[in-house]
C-alpha cells in the first residue's frame, strides 16, 4: 500500500486516526478468509489510486476486519471488501463489494 494509506493494527489505532482526521476518512475494510481474498486483492490498486487522487481531501484507512472488530460493528460492516465514508466519527455513506475505479470515484464525489 502507498504511504498515504493508513493501516491500523487494532481498534485503538483506528480510533486514533479518526480522532485526528480533519477531513473525511474512507475506511476500506478487507478480509483474509478465502472467499474475500480475491475480491479484496482486486480492489487494492484502486485504494492506492484513491489515496493519491484525493490527497488533502480524504484520508484512506485500510482495516482488517479481524483486527478491527470495534469499527466493523460500529459501522455495520457485514462483508469484505466494504467501504465506509466517515466524517467526524459518523458514517455518511457505505458500499459493499468490489467497486470499479469509476464507481468508487463516483461514490466519493457524490458524498464529499
Amino acid at each position: 500500500m502507498a504511504d498515504r494509506v493508513h493501516q491500523p493494527r487494532e481498534d485503538a489505532e483506528f480510533e486514533f486516526i479518526l480522532a485526528r482526521a480533519d477531513v473525511p476518512v474512507l475506511a476500506y475494510f478487507y478480509g483474509t478468509w478465502p472467499k474475500a481474498v480475491a475480491a479484496c486483492k482486486e480492489v487494492e490498486p484502486l485504494v492506492r489510486e484513491v489515496a493519491e487522487a484525493y490527497q488533502g481531501r480524504l484520508i484512506v484507512v485500510r482495516a482488517d476486519i479481524a483486527r478491527c472488530p470495534g469499527p466493523v460493528r460500529r459501522y455495520g460492516v457485514t462483508g469484505a471488501p466494504s467501504f465506509v465514508l466517515i466524517h467526524r466519527g459518523e458514517a455518511t455513506a457505505a458500499g459493499n463489494g468490489p467497486m470499479a475505479g469509476t464507481a468508487l470515484g463516483e461514490f466519493l464525489d457524490a458524498h464529499l
